[in-house]
Order: C-alpha cells, then sequence, then structure tokens
C-alpha cells in the first residue's frame, strides 16, 4: 500500500536538523504552512494539543504527529528524516529520527483514521525503515514512501 496521494516530493525533508521535540514540531509546521499556506501557528497548536493528549512517537525511533485543521481543503502528509534523533517521549522510550506528519481536514473522519493506518503499516516494515534511515536523498526517500507495500504488511 504506497502513500501516494498522501505525500508529495516537496514536503520531503530529507536531512532536518532539530534539537527538541518543539523544535521540530515548529519545523514541521513551518513546511506545512508553505504547502498549505494556513497560518503556522494555527498548524503548530493542533499538533501540540494532539501530542498533550500522548505521544504520538509509536516506538522504533518513529513519530506519526497528526491532527485536523478547519480550513484545510485535503489530508497531506510531510515526512523528515532528522539528522540527530530527538527525545519524543516515544512509547518505547527511543529517540526519534523518522517522523511523518499527517494533517487533516476537520471533516476528514475515516479518511484520517485510514491514512494513520497506511502510514503506520509502512512505518512497520522493517526493511523499509532501514532504507528510510540509510539515504537523505529527497528522491530516494520519496520513492520509497510511493512504492507499493501491498505484500509488506
Amino acid at each position: 500500500m504506497a502513500l501516494a496521494g498522501l505525500l508529495q516530493q516537496n514536503a520531503i525533508l530529507p536531512a532536518m536538523k532539530a534539537n527538541s521535540k518543539k523544535q521540530l514540531l515548529q519545523e514541521l509546521a513551518a513546511k506545512a504552512s508553505k504547502l498549505t499556506g494556513l497560518p503556522e501557528r494555527e498548524i503548530f497548536d493542533v499538533i501540540l494539543q494532539r501530542e498533550r493528549l500522548g505521544s504520538t512517537g509509536v516506538g522504533n525511533g518513529i513519530a506519526i504527529p497528526h491532527g485536523k485543521l478547519t480550513n484545510l481543503t485535503s489530508i497531506i502528509g510531510i515526512f523528515a528524516r532528522l539528522e540527530t534523533p530527538v527525545d519524543f517521549e516515544a512509547l518505547d522510550d527511543q529517540p526519534v529520527d523518522l517522523v511523518f506528519m499527517l494533517l487533516a481536514p476537520e471533516g476528514a473522519g475515516a479518511d484520517h483514521l485510514k491514512a494513520l493506518s497506511r502510514i503506520a503499516r509502512v512505518l512497520r516494515d522493517q526493511d523499509m525503515v532501514a532504507k528510510l534511515r540509510a539515504t537523505n536523498s529527497e528522491t530516494a526517500l520519496f520513492a520509497f514512501l510511493n512504492e507499493d507495500h501491498a505484500n509488506a504488511a
């Protein structure tokens, strides 16, 4: 199951620098703002509000921060590969170096959950994770994330 449709090539950050979870989320919000035209602060607040409910650090160095925005028209994803892992208060207490942020329109409902499920399934694939960690090429990261993973789950 590919992530095509959720992720555009200009939404890949192949070598992001962040010193903390907060800085990481701010950088992702800034990128999302450029892609959507929505205010960076609004995006950051929605993501931070979701993180307060419980960390979206799912383990194995991976985080999937997500949120719903009133003025967003379609589901979008942003992928970041960090140069240095940061503490993300993940379930397994491991620092995070691969982040897939998902933003959805307020009324996305089941589509939002399906997209989260697709992302989680792709990022559970150990071979995929190894490939993502082994390159800092935007083009390669985009290609890996858009491969069809139907047999990987």
